[in-house]
């Protein structure tokens, strides 16, 4: 009876630190993506300009500002992670991103302060860009130490539902705004109110991490004295392809990420020429349908393994971003949504399964740094500047609409040869 007790007792605790870790999660990214779903606001705002491409490029390059800061903070915050927990760097990770997210809702614009609110918007971004860099890998980490042997494919699935549902809420209250207020008040006061938000979210959700336990596995190495003294030191000499390894993993992952649920509104209006409220409508549907199938793509990680999920995502963008995009070029709402929707299905195979598969490279010992390192560096390069790149092709292309398509095939392309060379790791125990 004691033992079935305190099977109970340990199955409540897990669920409560899962829970808990997931809303941590979704009020971290809705901090960080709900710049991406206002850029042509911005644009307008704080790079002001004659030419389209000209400002529409200026405010995505800020977007990717954002991920310079990203290595920086998975070094910052992981080593602070493997260190002395997850708990605290997850704590101290959400903290920050709420301040630098008020700090954006609360800038003066081009037209009020001249070159200093660009200035003042860049720095913002930077201190987000640290944030989300340690964000990533440790709630990861932190979730995937909590599953039970045969659901970490589920349990870690849950990071990922976390990080749409973020990116999902920055995208419904961009819709809202986008719809219901007149242009004038969105532009003098409207596009504030959701990084003012932020505030409130993310301070909820530092009080939620701050009660939380560290997870299983580091109390374990902790109480045997077996914490990593210098994590990344050991990253870097034992166990540098396996950060490769990760980083190859992470292209087609933050790729088709950041242009399937980022930047394909833009395009929508840009390009599509719809309306920006149908153009948001259409994304946080399928943004909505994105963060739905995520765990069962995780549970069938767990029954069929990873690989076979990540690869059908690969090969599903190279055969489908093509005609997807042409067919979109219509301008026909009903086109554009099959496009994105189609798009963010074969994503979610690679959301679902990547989590547990990042998490299963590393012991536990390095994980939290070496996992962020790995997936940051490459969500730096060709993740956060994804929406610039695409928006750079088409105008050096003379203004062709599938530019940005053979960006995204390319990441696809790479990823999928390096997961033919990869083994299974669904079925070993962590290590």
């Amino acid at each position: 009876m004691a033992s079935i007790a305190l099977g109970v007792v340990g199955q409540s605790r897990r669920r409560e630190a899962v829970v808990a870790g997931v809303i941590g999660n979704v009020l971290e990214w809705y901090d960080f993506a709900v710049y991406g779903y206002l850029v042509p606001v911005i644009a307008q705002l704080f790079f002001p300009a004659a030419n389209q491409y000209k400002s529409l490029l200026t405010t995505l390059a800020v977007f990717g500002v954002g991920f310079v800061m990203r290595p920086v903070g998975s070094v910052v915050f992981g080593i602070f992670g493997d260190r002395y927990g997850r708990r605290l760097a997850l704590s101290a990770v959400i903290f920050l991103m709420a301040v630098s997210t008020l700090a954006v809702g609360l800038l003066p614009t081009f037209a009020q302060a001249g070159l200093l609110g660009p200035v003042l918007l860049v720095i913002a971004r930077l201190a987000q860009g640290l944030s989300a860099g340690g964000e990533w890998g440790g709630s990861t980490a932190y979730i995937v130490e909590f599953a039970g042997e045969g659901r970490r494919g589920y349990i870690g699935s849950w990071q990922q539902v976390s990080v749409g549902a973020g990116f999902l809420l920055g995208s419904l209250a961009a819709t809202l705004l986008t719809r219901n207020l007149a242009p004038a008040a969105l532009l003098s006061w409207g596009w504030r109110v959701p990084f003012l938000l932020g505030i409130v979210l993310g301070l909820v959700g530092a009080y939620l991490r701050w009660r939380l336990n560290d997870t299983p596995k580091f109390t374990e190495i902790e109480q045997h004295g077996e914490v990593a003294a210098k994590p990344l030191a050991e990253t870097l000499t034992r166990f540098p392809r396996e950060t490769l390894l990760a980083f190859g993993l992470t292209l087609h992952n933050t790729v088709a990420y950041y242009i399937a649920l980022v930047y394909i509104p833009t395009w929508f209006v840009t390009e599509a020429k719809l309306p920006p409220g149908t153009a948001l409508l259409i994304s946080t549907l399928c943004l909505l349908t994105f963060v739905v199938l995520i765990p069962f793509a995780g549970a069938l990680s767990d029954r069929i393994g990873r690989r076979p999920l990540l690869i059908a995502s690969c090969i599903g963008y190279v055969v489908l971003t093509y005609p997807l995009f042409l067919l979109a070029t219509s301008g026909e709402v009903a086109w554009c949504f099959v496009m994105q929707f189609v798009l963010v299905v074969f994503l979610a195979l690679y959301a679902g399964a990547a989590p547990a598969t990042y998490a299963e490279i590393f012991p536990t010992r390095v994980r939290y740094t070496a996992l962020s390192i790995g997936y940051n560096l490459a969500v730096a390069i060709f993740g956060g500047f994804a929406p610039f790149i695409a928006t750079w092709l088409i105008a050096v292309a003379g203004g062709n609409k599938l530019a940005p398509t053979f960006y995204v095939i390319a990441a696809a392309v790479i990823s999928f040869i390096i997961l033919t060379r990869t083994r299974e790791t669904a079925f070993s125990p962590l290590k």
